[in-house]
């Protein structure tokens, strides 16, 4: 598969400066939001943040995800490191089978039996475009931040080193307790 790749521009944000880069392999299209000193890090902080415009653009409070963006963006902005911004909505169900995922947990289903119940896989993402974007920007080591065990199974996978995880853990609210709920006793997120 080829991969276009954009040139780096600068990206100031209300979170601080950043440089950001634009990877697009088929239809979708990827980023990288580096601090202004990224390339001077040996051992960088590192989000592989996955999209959810719900969350991340419309301030959906059924997820965690604009918590996390805020919080990843804001921490990055200080200590240093790299966000991917990894664009596959829904864990790579797409955003119409997404919102009718949200219609089935309307009426009791959780995260997982909805995605079930519309013929896909629990998490449906690819993570080679992350490895991609890794190898490009020379990261080798990394302080990952996340929740999730099956990012840092692939970090570990494609042989860089993650030498900490920061926990990515917000405040829990009345609409997603019962999401969070799932992906620690369900998806055995680190919560």
């Amino acid at each position: 598969m080829s991969i276009e790749v954009s040139n780096i521009a600068n990206l100031p944000t209300k979170h601080g400066k950043f440089l950001i880069k634009a990877y697009k392999d088929g239809c979708q299209e990827h980023l990288a939001i580096m601090s202004t000193n990224f390339k001077e890090l040996e051992n960088p902080y590192v989000r592989v943040h996955s999209e959810c415009l719900t969350g991340d653009t419309l301030g959906s409070m059924k997820c965690d995800c604009q918590n996390q963006l805020d919080l990843a963006l804001d921490f990055i902005s200080k200590e240093g490191g790299l966000i991917i911004y990894h664009r596959q909505e829904g864990r790579n169900i797409g955003l119409v089978n997404k919102i009718n995922a949200y219609a089935l947990q309307d009426k009791g289903r959780n995260t997982i039996e909805a995605n079930l119940e519309l013929g896909f896989d629990e998490d449906e993402r690819d993570y080679s475009i992350v490895k991609f974007i890794l190898d490009d920007l020379g990261v080798k080591k990394m302080r990952l931040i996340t929740n999730n065990p099956k990012k840092l199974d692939y970090i570990s996978s494609i042989g860089i080193e993650i030498t900490q995880r920061i926990p990515a853990i917000t405040k829990v609210n009345e609409y997603n307790k019962d999401y969070l709920d799932t992906k620690k006793s369900c998806m055995g997120h680190l919560l």
